[in-house]
């Protein structure tokens, strides 16, 4: 099982809390940051960068549904 992370470049400040969370999948590329990889293994910390991003540009999926940012 594998979670697809998109972060949304026009929504994103590229505040870096991402890259700061998680540098092994987030970098900050310019304005705005990129995960390194479209899937990752589900982990607490990808929800947690999700969850910080001021912007609530990051968004994290299992198959069609939605598992972060968390409500």
């Amino acid at each position: 099982m594998t979670w697809k992370v998109e972060i949304d470049e026009h929504t994103c400040i590229g505040s870096g809390m991402c890259a700061s969370l998680m540098p092994e999948l987030f970098e900050l590329d310019g304005a705005v940051a990129h995960p390194l990889t479209e899937t990752t293994p589900p982990d607490e910390t990808v929800l947690d960068a999700a969850d910080s991003c001021p912007a609530m540009a990051i968004t994290v999926t299992d198959g069609a549904e939605i598992v972060g940012p968390r409500p």
